[in-house]
């Protein structure tokens, strides 16, 4: 990621997270994303580690890949218990490029779940960079859409 901070420190050991730096670019960086990515990367609860609606240490629970063009692709995510009230979906629309690169170097948690993530604008859309315990997901579309709740 270019500007949040989720880096594992094994001093701790756990994870440095600071959101401050991408915080402070988003007003700008906001201009350029698409409307749903807009409206999800700005919500006051995203980078609120306090609130139920902030996406830290949500659990990975389902990743969608479309076979086809027009179908869109998803990825669900859990409520952390200790945290969540409910879960999170979030789909992306006109998907160019998807990675998953799962490392599996931490042995202590039983779930992926998110550490931070970041949405940054692109010439066609944005890019949003998830960290997770022990992976990273790329999507790179058009827009995407974040709704709360498990239904």
């Amino acid at each position: 990621m270019k500007y949040v901070k989720a880096d594992w420190d094994p001093r701790l050991p756990g994870f440095h997270v600071d959101p401050g730096e991408y915080l402070e670019q988003l007003p700008r960086l906001s201009e350029d994303l698409p409307s749903g990515a807009r409206k999800f990367a700005t919500d006051a609860d995203h980078y609120n580690f306090r609130s139920a609606r902030c996406v830290k240490d949500l659990e990975l629970s389902n990743v969608h890949v479309p076979v086809g063009r027009s179908e869109s692709m998803s990825i669900r995510f859990a409520p952390n218990a200790w945290k969540h009230e409910e879960g999170l979906l979030v789909e992306y629309v006109g998907v160019a490029y998807f990675s998953m690169e799962i490392r599996r170097e931490i042995d202590w948690t039983e779930a992926q779940t998110v550490v931070l993530d970041e949405i940054t604008p692109t010439p066609d859309g944005c890019v949003h960079e998830i960290a997770l315990t022990d992976a990273t997901v790329l999507v790179r579309c058009s827009d995407l859409r974040a709704t709360w709740g498990d239904g």
